[in-house]
């Protein structure tokens, strides 16, 4: 072999890896967008769900969190074997599974299939969450991943803004069109997928043995206690103490096995690093006071307002335009400036936007200035997002970057799901029970200003709640340390 074609060689990778960095990041959008608009579009369409399959208010709302759930059961040990198998095969097989039962759930009425289609949706939900940003973080050098994962939060929003629309629009099809929209959306990208990503990483832990019982524990415990909350906080608390109580038992179980198996599920050494442990508490303080934003103006809107589907999913757009500003700006400049800097703004933002929406919320509020809260929220949280993974992904070595994404994709999961289940039972503790229904079915916009009053003062205590704990991660923010020498060594390197 001659002495030029190692040179050429390396030539051709470096050209290579340079077109394959836009191509992960096409495919990583696309996911970001499908999973993005999958969520405004159930959201928004939930009154009509509620109506249409003459189901339980708990039941409906276990047909959003089935997914939530599953989601948050798998994504930590999906991320785990990313690391060990690559990236790729779980990234294609999530959308392949997330098509696949969007599909199915269209074609069923019956309330306990359609949560378990949900459920099995999740898990595909999980293997893409869970490798989207390794994936980026894999293809692009240091210096570009804060404009790279800006840009997944861009179509984040972008599917924010078109979800709620969308999904207005299509309940009046019927509520099915709202599943089988993803459909066109997941082929494209299970073939886009399987025919564009690489493995970068180095599989270094392939020979580790499976953790099951940390498995086991973590799903028991964390089913049994949103099962616990969801029922006490809904429904009623009598009767509900043994799950939550076996649910805690089991998720501490799991932290002791965690901490004495060769090859864990949750590295909790890396949460020695004060700025990964730091960071992804403020990542999950976050996560509940953002997701319960849309998810209660959907109810203020449809229910107490009276406001049709299309008109309310269009009325939600102010919270993702703001984010889609937002987003691409602070994943520029995450890359020339302090992120931490961007953090805190964010986070400021959000707990100013949360305490004005617990201040000035009404039946007759003008929308305007609920649009101009919203958009700034939207904006907090566009600031926040990108600098903040950016920072997660870049504090650990390069062959842990499947479990770090999976622990910060687990802990925004949690978030959702309790600030669903934590603000829904704020608001419903006060309301008599027909009112409820009427208002989450959308057939409230009849009934006497006084008669919504409970649940209006149960929407101003919930958004005072969570601008409390936004205030809390703007706090701890303030504390996260610089990233620390030996991490931003081994990204250089990589």
């Amino acid at each position: 072999m001659s002495q030029l074609q190692p040179n050429q060689v390396k030539k051709a990778t470096l050209h290579d890896k340079f077109s394959y960095k836009w191509l992960a990041l096409s495919v990583t959008s696309l996911g970001a967008l499908m999973a993005s608009m999958n969520s405004g579009t159930l959201i928004i369409a939930l009154p009509t769900l509620l109506r249409d399959l003459h189901t339980t208010l708990l039941n409906l709302i276990w047909i959003l969190l089935a997914y939530n759930v599953t989601q948050t059961v798998f994504v930590l040990n999906v991320g785990r074997m990313s690391d060990m198998v690559g990236r790729k095969k779980l990234y294609v097989l999530g959308f392949g599974v997330f098509t696949l039962t969007s599909l199915l759930a269209g074609f069923t009425s019956n309330v306990p299939l359609l949560i378990a289609l949900r459920a099995l949706q999740g898990v595909g939900g999980a293997f893409l969450i869970a490798n989207s940003s390794a994936i980026v973080t894999d293809a692009f050098p240091r210096e570009e991943l804060g404009f790279a994962i800006g840009t997944n939060q861009m179509m984040v929003a972008v599917g924010a803004i078109l979800g709620p629309i969308v999904g207005g629009a299509l309940t009046a099809f019927g509520w099915q069109w709202v599943f089988w929209f993803n459909v066109p959306l997941g082929i494209i990208g299970t073939l886009w997928a399987a025919f564009t990503l690489r493995d970068l990483a180095t599989k270094q832990d392939r020979k580790d043995r499976f953790d099951v019982w940390g498995n086991l524990t973590y799903a028991a415990g964390f089913a049994l206690l949103m099962i616990g909350l969801s029922e006490g906080g809904i429904q009623s608390w009598g009767g509900v103490l043994p799950y939550i109580l076996v649910g805690l038992a089991a998720l501490a179980l799991f932290v002791v096995i965690e901490g004495k198996v060769k090859a864990p599920m949750l590295d909790l050494h890396l949460f020695k690093d004060a700025a990964f442990s730091l960071n992804n508490a403020t990542v999950f303080l976050n996560a509940v006071a953002r997701m319960a934003l849309t998810f209660l103006f959907v109810f203020y809107f449809q229910g107490a307002k009276g406001i049709d589907a299309v008109l309310a999913g269009i009325m939600l757009g102010p919270v993702a335009v703001g984010l889609l500003v937002a987003s691409p700006i602070a994943g520029r400049l995450a890359d020339k400036m302090d992120p931490r800097i961007l953090i805190r703004w964010g986070l400021v933002l959000g707990t100013l936007a949360l305490a004005g929406l617990a201040e000035v919320l009404s039946l007759t509020t003008p929308y305007w200035l609920i649009a101009a809260l919203m958009l700034l929220a939207g904006v907090g949280n566009g600031l926040f997002n990108s600098p903040n993974s950016s920072l997660i992904m870049g504090s650990v070595a390069p062959d842990r970057r499947g479990v770090a994404a999976g622990v910060r994709s687990l802990l925004m999961s949690v978030g959702g799901v309790i600030a669903i289940i934590f603000t829904l039972s704020i608001v419903v503790s006060e309301v008599p029970r027909d009112v409820m229904l009427k208002v989450f079915s959308g057939l409230s916009s009849n009934l006497p200003a006084a008669t919504l009053t409970p649940f209006i003062d149960g929407l101003k205590l919930a958004f005072w709640l969570l601008a409390a704990l936004s205030a809390l991660a703007t706090v701890l923010s303030l504390v996260v340390p610089a990233q620390n020498r030996l991490a931003a060594t081994s990204q250089a390197a990589d």
